[in-house]
């Protein structure tokens, strides 16, 4: 099984790259008039009634998620586990995920965080990371039936 800390950096690393080029992406959406302006919390900006934010929420939905689904999709590994030297594999046979299960990982990965969870939920998997036993799986792995594995030797 694949390293937690190398797990931790290559999230962190594709979390940048999707992040950063959503960070100008949001720009004309507005989603920093209200942290710029000192006006509520950072997530006022989604329940104020800002379509802009509805949309860009969207966005970054589709990006993170498509980003993942299509990266492990293609080859198990995202830039980030590509750059750890990890992979994702399917639990049963060691092949790369098919479509359904890396959407589904990605999904699972993705979409709470984004939408309620920003803080809470990494934690959570990174929890089930540390106490799963022998596969590190990860409720997003858990619900692909899939595990992180290096690649390297």
């Amino acid at each position: 099984m694949a390293d937690t800390a190398k797990r931790i950096l290559a999230r962190v690393v594709d979390w940048l790259i999707v992040a950063i080029p959503l960070l100008i992406i949001g720009i004309p959406f507005g989603i920093y008039n209200r942290v710029t302006s000192g006006d509520g919390d950072f997530g006022d900006w989604v329940t104020d009634g800002n379509a802009g934010g509805w949309v860009f929420q969207v966005i970054a939905i589709i990006a993170f998620v498509g980003y993942d689904t299509l990266m492990v999709r293609k080859s198990g590994q995202t830039l980030g586990k590509k750059l750890m030297k990890m992979r994702v594999a399917m639990l049963n046979d060691g092949s790369t995920p098919d479509t359904g299960s890396s959407l589904t990982r990605a999904v699972v990965l993705w979409l709470p965080q984004l939408i309620c969870c920003p803080c809470l939920w990494p934690l959570l998997l990174l929890i089930f990371i540390l106490v799963d036993k022998p596969y590190k799986q990860g409720l997003h792995d858990k619900a692909a039936k899939t595990v992180v594995v290096s690649t390297a030797t």
